[in-house]
């Protein structure tokens, strides 16, 4: 098993601020960063959270079905996406610590030629989340091909009437 730990000083607001950040795109821990920060965005900015999304997934962008699905989990739960920033636990609210830090872990399974999947570990969760991605070999980049980042967990302490 392999972990690895890519930053971000600032979570990008916009697609162009996203694309400044592109080279990240060669390696799936980059590109898993780059997610969580676009899922991020959803409850200020939905428009441009699911336009970053697209750019994430390449050639393939989300459907009408993926977009409801995203906008289902949403709510009432907009510190999920947070609660993968090393520092951001239930206790905080899921505040993550700065600069934004990711750890991804690799568990070296084999898998089909051509894509890769990563886990994210939570501060909410009892066990890490995958998150899967597809090389486009002809540029080097990788594309989010499919997440299951945004399932439930832990309430943050502001939330909990037994706090």
């Amino acid at each position: 098993m392999k972990r690895v730990t890519v930053t971000m000083n600032k979570l990008p607001k916009s697609v162009l601020e996203l694309k400044s950040e592109a080279e990240k795109m060669h390696s799936p821990e980059g590109t898993a960063i780059l997610t969580i920060a676009a899922l991020c965005l959803y409850p200020e900015n939905r428009d441009e959270s699911l336009a970053m999304l697209d750019y994430l997934r390449g050639p393939r962008p989300l459907s009408i079905a993926e977009k409801q699905f995203i906008r289902d989990r949403f709510m009432d739960k907009d510190y999920v996406p947070r609660s993968y920033f090393k520092g951001a636990t239930p206790d905080n609210d899921y505040t993550p610590d700065l600069p934004y830090e990711l750890e991804v872990i690799d568990q070296e399974l084999p898998e089909e030629d051509g894509y890769e999947t990563r886990y994210l570990r939570s501060g909410g969760a009892d066990s890490p989340r995958p998150i899967k991605f597809r090389n486009k070999p002809s540029t080097g980049e990788w594309f989010l091909w499919e997440q299951l980042l945004l399932a439930g967990i832990r309430e943050p302490a502001s939330k909990d009437p037994w706090r």
